[in-house]
Order: C-alpha cells, then sequence, then structure tokens
C-alpha cells in the first residue's frame, strides 16, 4: 500500500491509545465499526491487519473507496450500521475476529457538511440522518408533542432547562434550517454572544442522538462485538457524551461479572452467564497536548476490554449455547 493512502485527512481522537490496546499482530482480522474518515483503518492497516470497516453513511463509503483499492485486498468497506455487523461478518466468513473499534458519535466529516445539517455553525437544512435515510431532525421538531421533544433535550442533550426550549420549539414551529433552531434555543435560554458555550449545543446533540437512534444501536453493536469477538480479542470503545459512556460501563462491567452485589434493601444481581470480558480497567482520556490539537478530545472517553472463551450473552440473561 503506497503511503499516501496511508495519511489520515482527519487524525481520530486517541488514535495511539486505541491501537496500543489493540497490540495488532500482522494478519489478524480487525473490524473499525465507525469508518469515517478511516482514521483507525490506515493505522490498523499499517500494523498488518485485515480490516473490515463499516459507516452507514452514504458519503463515508464513497470517500473510503480510493483506501479500499489501494488496500490490495487488506481493507473491505460494508455499508451498514454496525449493530449488524454479525450478520454482515458472517456473509463475509470473517467471524470470529481479534478486535473491535466504536468511535460513538458524529465525524468531523458530517459537522463539516452545512448541507447534512448536524451543526449550527453554518446554516443548513435540519437533517441530521447519518444514513441519509428515514425521518430528518425537522420532522421529529415539527411533528413530536411538546413533552417528548423535552425529554430528548433532557435525556441525549442533559439539557436543565429542556421544558422551556421544547415549548419554545413547538411555538416557533414549523423549523426547517439549522439557524432557525438555533436561533430559538439562544432566544428560549438568553444567550449572550459573549457566553462561553453556545446552548444550542445541547440542542443538536440530542436531536442527533434521537434521529439517529444512537444509544440503541451503540447497546446492539456492543452486543454484537461480543458476539464476534475470538476469545482474547479487544473490544474498544471512545464516546463523547456521558449516556453513551454509561451505558459501555455498565455493559462491560455486567459482561464482566463486576457488577455491585445486592444488600438487604437490593437483592443480588440474578446472573448466571460466565463473565465474558475479562475484569475492565480504568476507563483513558486523552492527554492535554492532544486536547490542543483536537478541542473534540477532551470530551473523549477510551474503554477496552479483552474477551473471554466464555458463551456470548443472550439478551435473555442466559448464555449462548449454554
Amino acid at each position: 500500500m503506497s503511503d499516501a493512502a496511508l495519511d489520515a485527512p482527519h487524525v481520530p481522537v486517541m488514535l495511539a491509545e486505541v491501537i496500543d490496546a489493540l497490540a495488532i499482530a500482522p494478519g489478524e482480522c480487525h473490524v473499525d465499526a465507525t469508518f469515517g474518515a478511516g482514521g483507525y483503518s490506515r493505522a490498523m492497516l499499517a500494523a498488518g491487519a485485515r480490516v473490515y470497516g463499516f459507516d452507514r453513511d452514504p458519503d463515508a463509503i464513497v470517500a473510503g473507496r480510493a483506501l479500499e483499492a489501494e488496500s490490495g485486498g487488506a481493507l473491505t468497506l460494508v455499508p451498514a450500521t454496525f449493530s449488524a455487523m454479525e450478520a454482515e461478518l458472517v456473509a463475509r466468513d470473517a467471524v470470529p475476529v481479534d478486535g473491535v473499534t466504536l468511535d460513538i458519535g458524529v465525524s468531523s466529516m458530517q459537522l463539516d457538511q452545512a448541507e447534512r445539517g448536524f451543526s449550527f455553525q453554518t446554516d443548513g437544512p435540519l437533517d441530521m440522518r447519518m444514513s441519509q435515510e428515514g425521518p430528518t431532525a425537522a420532522d421529529f421538531v415539527n411533528t413530536a408533542d411538546e413533552s417528548d421533544i423535552a425529554d430528548v433535550l433532557h435525556d441525549y442533550g442533559d439539557e436543565p432547562r429542556a421544558r422551556r426550549v421544547a415549548r419554545a420549539i413547538v411555538a416557533a414551529r414549523p423549523i426547517t434550517r439549522t439557524g432557525e433552531l438555533a436561533h430559538v434555543v439562544r432566544r428560549a435560554l438568553g444567550y449572550k454572544p459573549h457566553d462561553k458555550k453556545d446552548p444550542a449545543t445541547r440542542t443538536f446533540q440530542a436531536l442527533r442522538i434521537e434521529v439517529n437512534r444512537e444509544l440503541g444501536e451503540l447497546a446492539d453493536g456492543l452486543a454484537a462485538a461480543e458476539r464476534v469477538l475470538k476469545p482474547g480479542g479487544t473490544l474498544a470503545v471512545i464516546t463523547f457524551h456521558s449516556g453513551e459512556d454509561r451505558l459501555v460501563k455498565r455493559f462491560l462491567r455486567e459482561r464482566s461479572g463486576s457488577m455491585p452485589g445486592g444488600s438487604r434493601h437490593l437483592p443480588e444481581l440474578l446472573i448466571k452467564e460466565k463473565p465474558s470480558f475479562e475484569e475492565v480497567g480504568r476507563a483513558v482520556r486523552a492527554g492535554e497536548a492532544e486536547i490542543a490539537r483536537n478541542p473534540r478530545a477532551r470530551s473523549a472517553t477510551l474503554r477496552t476490554a479483552r474477551r473471554t472463551s466464555a458463551a456470548a450473552w443472550s439478551s435473555t440473561g442466559s448464555s449462548k449455547g449454554a
């Protein structure tokens, strides 16, 4: 593969830490479950891995075709959600794998394209669909009940005045542009240009998570990763939102048998499965030098875990194949 093919247009968050955790040996099979601009895939390929790159965004797949062509068959792009990785990998006779990496959230490529509607920095249609299919953010804000909008803003955006913002959104409908929505939120919250953080950030994050079913997709993707990883394989997950990180943390604590025991007030969890992951270490966060280069890294959290030889858990609480 040429050196040019290995030069990533966007450096992903905590790349060195992720590659170090994966400890890739030449010839291993790895899944880059959120291909995006291909930064993790490039590093995996450089380490000698066979890589399957997943992305539900058609633009990311199109942009990645050149790297796929130059990889000499070492990279296969899969236009699908990462929750579908088990079926897609089985269809390609690629199970089990040595590692799965998930970088959760929106990519810089998506944020930079005004027509995608992920950012209010430049006005564009209120879209936010990663797959470019299904209902848009405009569809949601213009049709959902005020209470449902408030719940989404509170749960996914950590918006302390969610009901006030939801009320303002409903009063301003129809809203079709990112600039319109940002103006509504700012006016509702009394934003002033000199304020440190734009309050519209929380609303846009919440709507993006809702439109793309990001937390449900993450839960399904973690379970799929558990099923495709071989014993000793590594799962690496980077999150940028507290709700995402709580979900990952709980999944790994549960699957490693590290959930807290019961008390006389709360009965002990009735878990019969053997741990499918080894005991999980502490979360890793980006260093000051990386944050200075890439402010997006400030909110990133990396959690990694190694797969055991136990069967994958089923959703009903008993191991598959047990």
